[in-house]
């Protein structure tokens, strides 16, 4: 089978359902974007150390691919309700905030490449979040998923603070 399909060349594309939309389409843009973080999640799982961490990773990952089914309507998918990923994700946070020093301030986000890289994809996903928030206007999205990319984005912050701990990288205050 070959890659290239030429049915995307007059600038639209398939949902998974069969359905032809503009590659503009809030959906598709919903998509590429979570394609995206995903993309980007695979990174800071090779980079990460922890080996928990990155079986959470793995799992997130997995995750994503199925609300991918769900946004492009994929049979089977369509009411995908992610509630127990987000009690998942809630479990990881509280798991690893144990371990990790109250904050009283804003921190830079910044002491490590990792502790970076997990922070650009806290912001892919708060991008990802904000997108879905739009095509709720117009699609009908099982409601659970917005919540799921709202944990998805503490998770990811926590993630960062968790690595910097592991890897005794101090956190750098900001004060206003």
């Amino acid at each position: 089978m070959k890659i290239y399909t030429k049915t995307g060349d007059t600038g639209e594309t398939s949902l998974y359902n069969g359905t032809r939309v503009s590659k503009a389409d809030i959906l598709i843009d919903v998509l590429g974007d979570s394609d995206e973080l995903s993309s980007y999640l695979g990174l800071v799982h090779d980079l990460v150390e922890d080996k928990n961490s990155k079986n959470q990773i793995s799992e997130i990952i997995n995750t994503l691919f199925r609300l991918n089914a769900s946004i492009a309507k994929a049979k089977g998918y369509e009411t995908l309700n992610l509630t127990e990923n987000i009690n998942q994700l809630e479990s990881f946070i509280d798991k690893m905030d144990l371990e990790l020093p109250p904050l009283s301030s804003f921190i830079y986000l910044f002491g490590h490449p990792i502790i970076s890289q997990i922070h650009i994809a806290r912001s892919i996903c708060r991008r990802l979040e904000r997108k879905l928030v739009t095509a709720f206007q117009f699609e009908s999205i099982e409601p659970s998923q917005q919540i799921y990319l709202n944990r998805l984005s503490d998770y990811l912050f926590v993630l960062a603070r968790f690595t910097a701990k592991n890897l005794n990288v101090e956190e750098t205050p900001y004060s206003f």
